[in-house]
């Protein structure tokens, strides 16, 4: 049977308005507003704002918000101001008391929010997540325990009385001893590289481009000299070079070198016809260019130089290798993986608490040795937590005898292989050869967390293209991604599956316990019984 319907289209007055009823409470959106520290965020935020002078700020939650927005559904910066924009539940995450028609700002102010958002500021963002997880923890636990106790036992963490074995006592020196544990829970330690959102570079490509740019510059200065004739830049033939060797499937070596010395030809001879052209200024005077084409004029002399001397010495590196002129920060970092041997990004050194919260310790656009931050995330862990931890669980590459000695020293282990060579195996020390190296095993099997946590990023949050185009945004996109994955993991301890706090989620386990125990001890003694009729024992 078919049934036809019109094309046309109601119009928007027509159209059935579905909000006149009640918001669901259980939208995503709605719950996970419940678990932020939206005022200490706040004042994380305002931190680098000044309250006198400027013009007014937007609201730290309508920002914060717009940002976990963004990175949690991997929009663009337009796209997210459209969704809030046409989204109540968006509308009311963000901190707007009702629904409006008009965009929350224009998507160009995310660039200065990332501006604003330094590493401190995400410093004090992941300690007000820390802590939010550590008082709703201490509630869990609190009424965990509450329910095994009558009524009148229970008290509240304010009201109970301070216990002698917590209390301070005094050393025979007159001294105070604490009796709290200095060391608690774990530490995975891992680094990685995120990609930034360029083209994959060739020195081609690079030298072809630095050329059109040197145009550019000659284009904008010519007409603001004396010269009588423009100076020749025979920028058709130098395309045409350069597209007969990119055109061609694989070009052989003696050909591809051949177009890279034509084109850094036609480069230097830009870059002599521009100094000319620069006298006509006297120096300190302002030069009429605007800013980003000044910028890239300064990065293809550096870039030229680069090629020029690998172009003479027959090599492919050098220290500081551009490899981005709209972004030359960005460096290449040989990783030596089997399907991408070079990633060309930020290098983080991160670290993973046994919660599951991930910190961004260091951020640096040099390739570097990961194994140095060992000393310095350990003291953030403290600085953070207030005790160190029981155990590191890192690469074989942090285990440096200089990591490991410092590690003794503070009474931390680290699950690894120990240096030197191995021991001999005999028959007094087989069983515990085996029993260390079954430990050392399961150490390395947790550390998988910290490895799913760089795969989540990078395959749920688009860790591994990073699309902002300057470095300390680069370095906010980065920060706010770990953020919201932080927020995910202090959603879990409010709400556990859907619609199931985790209170009821542990009475429910709990009852399920005690009528599985029953059952059992109703089968055994079914058992006994029958083999008794059959004269037998059990």
């Amino acid at each position: 049977m078919i049934r036809s319907y019109s094309s046309k289209q109601l119009t928007i007055t027509e159209f059935d308005w579905p909000f006149e009823t009640a918001l669901d409470e259980n939208n995503r959106w709605v719950k996970m507003s419940r678990c932020i520290p939206w005022d200490e965020l706040a004042e994380g935020y305002y931190q680098g704002l000044s309250a006198q002078s400027g013009r007014p700020a937007k609201d730290a939650r309508l920002v914060i918000g717009a940002v976990i927005i963004k990175h949690k559904l991997s929009l663009s910066d337009s796209e997210t101001v459209q969704q809030i924009q046409e989204n109540p539940y968006m509308q009311y995450f963000v901190g707007r008391s009702s629904y409006q028609m008009k965009a929350p700002f224009a998507p160009s102010l995310f660039v200065e929010i990332r501006k604003r958002m330094g590493q401190t500021v995400f410093k004090v963002f992941h300690q007000a997540i820390i802590d939010a997880h550590d008082g709703e923890k201490t509630k869990l636990e609190f009424e965990t325990a509450s329910e095994n106790k009558e009524p009148d036992q229970v008290l509240s963490p304010e009201q109970q009385p301070e216990d002698s074995s917590t209390v301070p006592t005094e050393t025979e020196e007159g001294e105070p001893q604490s009796d709290t544990p200095t060391h608690q829970g774990k530490l995975l330690l891992d680094a990685t590289v995120v990609e930034q959102a360029i083209r994959y570079p060739t020195d081609l490509s690079l030298l072809n481009e630095a050329r059109e740019f040197s145009e550019k510059v000659i284009d904008a200065l010519y007409p603001y000299t004396s010269e009588k004739k423009k100076p020749r830049t025979y920028r058709e033939k130098a395309r045409k070079a350069f597209l007969a060797v990119v055109k061609q499937r694989r070009p052989g070596a003696k050909k591809l070198r051949r177009g890279i010395k034509q084109q850094l030809q036609y480069l230097r001879r830009n870059l002599g016809h521009i100094e000319q052209l620069l006298t006509h200024w006297p120096e300190g005077t302002k030069l009429p260019l605007p800013h980003w084409l000044l910028y890239r004029y300064w990065v293809i002399q550096h870039l030229y130089q680069q090629q020029w001397e690998m172009y003479q010495t027959k090599t492919r590196r050098c220290d500081h290798r551009i490899v981005c002129i709209s972004q030359p920060y960005v460096r290449p970092i040989i990783r030596g993986k089997q399907n991408k041997s070079v990633e060309f990004g930020a290098k983080l050194s991160v670290s993973l608490t046994g919660d599951g919260f991930a910190q961004v310790d260091h951020v640096r656009w040099d390739a570097f040795h990961e194994g140095l931050d060992l000393k310095s995330q350990v003291e953030s862990y403290k600085a953070r937590t207030g005790h160190y931890p029981e155990k590191i669980l890192a690469d074989p590459l942090y285990g440096t005898r200089e990591n490991r000695q410092y590690l003794k020293q503070k009474g931390i282990h680290f699950a690894g292989k120990p240096l030197g060579r191995p021991k001999k195996v005999t028959e007094e020390n087989r069983e515990e050869l085996k029993r260390l190296k079954a430990e050392r095993k399961a150490d390395y099997l947790q550390r998988i967390p910290i490895e799913g946590k760089f795969g989540q990023g990078k395959s749920g949050y688009r860790l591994n293209y990073i699309r902002a185009k300057r470095a300390d945004t680069s370095i906010a996109w980065i920060n706010s991604i770990f953020m919201v994955m932080n927020l995910l993991v202090l959603e879990r301890i409010f709400f556990v599956c859907n619609k199931i706090s985790p209170i009821w989620g542990m009475r429910q386990l709990k009852q399920r316990m005690k009528l599985l125990s029953t059952r059992i001890q109703k089968k055994f003694l079914d058992f006994e019984l029958f083999y008794e009729n059959l004269g037998l024992t059990y």
